[in-house]
């Protein structure tokens, strides 16, 4: 099992070239999650013109859901989880998608060397 973050799933909806060949075969072949916090930050990043993105949270969301990517929602353990979480990265959002990672024991598929800094497998 594993749980994509933001950059990962919008790269493998838009841009999937960007995509490590082991990233590409992770996503091919495991049981994978994406964060209601990645829908939060995607939904954000449209709002201020960060983003482009022709979807809307729920449009992508079923498009998860069509490529059988569960949608992992946010739950106490996860929030109690970041009391105890190391400050390595700032961002929130990613975070909240370790903490996850975290609480659940699944692998993060990231490309981002920061969240490869924690206690978790990640995959590239």
């Amino acid at each position: 099992m594993y749980i994509i973050d933001t950059h990962v799933l919008l790269w493998l909806l838009s841009d999937p070239d960007k995509l490590s060949r082991t990233a590409k075969q992770v996503l091919q072949r495991e049981r994978l999650f994406v964060s209601i916090a990645s829908l939060w930050e995607i939904a954000i990043k449209q709002s201020n013109g960060k983003l482009e993105l022709p979807l809307t949270p729920q449009q992508l969301s079923n498009v998860c859901l069509s490529r059988d990517i569960q949608l992992k929602q946010i739950l106490p353990n996860h929030l109690c989880q970041l009391r105890e979480l190391p400050k390595i990265h700032s961002d929130p959002f990613d975070r909240l998608i370790i903490c996850q990672a975290i609480a659940d024991k699944i692998s993060i598929v990231t490309h981002d060397t920061k969240i490869a800094r924690y206690n978790i497998a990640t995959v590239w």
